[in-house]
């Protein structure tokens, strides 16, 4: 069992950050220069794509080259609902052996949010953490999430470091607000992050594994188990949802406020593709036949499409840092004409009652550039 241990500092500023009302933290689109100059663009990049895409943006790339081989809005903060799990476990995963048991206490389930999909953990039982993990990939359960967010040290201790985490993947959209990627004010990501975290989690194995699990046993109590079965449709085949072929995984996700959003990896022929697709206008299936539809399109193209911008390499792997240039340095900085309003000072929550102190530092809004959020979330399922 872990205890919790005091935030550091600047920890602790970041949650600050993220607790800033919507009103003063509006997002300065730093991020958009990450991945190439095409990537700053709104519209298809990319030529010869599906024609009946109707997804708010989504994004095409090379697993192992990072390659980005087409794009739509791949820079666009939407609310990514549970797909936010993938930077969850790119954060936690290896913090604790899968063999590891812990009895799960009242305390632990307290904080999720009402509404949360749930795999059913309960008080009093002992799960392994291989089997937390399963909820969490599986059923997307919340109920996971924040038990395993608690054996972490708690939960804003696990948001300041899901935060860390996005920056150092260069995920520069990103803003964190809770582990388990449930409506919150300013929980935002971009189908390009959202690529990222998974091309990240794939190289590892545990990850790699739970994500393209179809079932598993969960514990009931006592010596009693029940089936939980993977949501991803494009992996089970359910609701209708025609299979893929070399389908990994990756994670899916729909909240009322995120609609639905996927990110799927795929290999056929020695060649591993993603694909993220973010909030189809259309029923719940059509997260799955536009993520299929781009992926036949990539591998169809195999080797010949012309590359539209890259996926980074993280900051602590030896990737090179993003620089915002022209607007975007002008919105980080908060400068005169900037085409977002960017506060030019840092903002503090102090004290139970959360008042704001506004102290002098322009240097740090360019270093949080990527935590303003841009709309309010809504209620529902993830």
């Amino acid at each position: 069992m872990h205890g919790s241990s005091p935030l550091s500092r600047r920890a602790a500023l970041g949650l600050a950050a993220a607790a800033i009302p919507l009103a003063a933290a509006t997002p300065a689109h730093a991020s958009t220069v990450v991945g190439g100059a095409r990537l700053a663009h709104d519209g298809i990049q990319g030529t010869g794509l599906p024609k009946k895409l109707t997804a708010a943006a989504w994004l095409v790339a090379d697993c192992d080259s990072g390659e980005v081989l087409a794009s739509y809005n791949a820079h666009k903060r939407l609310a990514p609902a549970s797909t936010l799990k993938m930077l969850f476990a790119d954060t936690v995963l290896k913090r604790f052996d899968r063999t590891e048991r812990y009895q799960v206490t009242d305390a632990d389930l307290a904080d999720i949010p009402a509404g949360s999909s749930l795999v059913g953990v309960k008080p009093g039982i002992t799960y392994t953490v291989e089997q937390l993990w399963q909820g969490v990939f599986l059923r997307s359960g919340n109920d996971a999430v924040h038990v395993l967010a608690h054996m972490n040290g708690g939960v804003a201790k696990t948001v300041a470091q899901m935060q860390a985490k996005a920056e150092d993947l260069q995920a520069l959209d990103t803003h964190v607000v809770s582990p388990d990627g449930f409506d919150h004010k300013g929980q935002l990501s971009s189908a390009y992050d959202l690529t990222l975290f998974a091309r990240h989690g794939l190289k590892n194995a545990d990850f790699r594994e739970y994500c393209h699990l179809k079932t598993a046993n969960f514990p009931a109590g006592g010596k009693k188990t029940f089936q939980i079965q993977n949501t991803d449709r494009l992996l089970t085949g359910a609701w209708g949802v025609k299979t893929y072929d070399g389908l990994i995984g990756v994670k899916n996700g729909y909240t009322s406020h995120a609609g639905n959003t996927f990110t799927g990896a795929a290999t056929r022929g020695g060649r591993t593709l993603l694909v993220t697709v973010m909030h189809p206008k259309s029923g719940y299936n059509a997260v799955y036949e536009e993520t299929a539809a781009l992926l036949d399109w990539g591998f169809d193209r195999a080797g010949s499409a012309e590359a539209v911008g890259t996926l980074v390499e993280p900051l602590s792997e030896g990737g090179t840092k993003v620089k915002p240039t022209g607007k975007a340095a002008q919105a980080a900085a908060g400068a005169p004409g900037a085409a977002d309003e960017t506060p030019s000072t840092w903002r503090l929550l102090e004290g139970a009652a959360g008042t704001v102190a506004l102290l002098a530092g322009g240097a740090w809004a360019l270093r949080r550039r990527r935590a303003a959020a841009a709309e309010a979330g809504g209620k529902g399922r993830t």
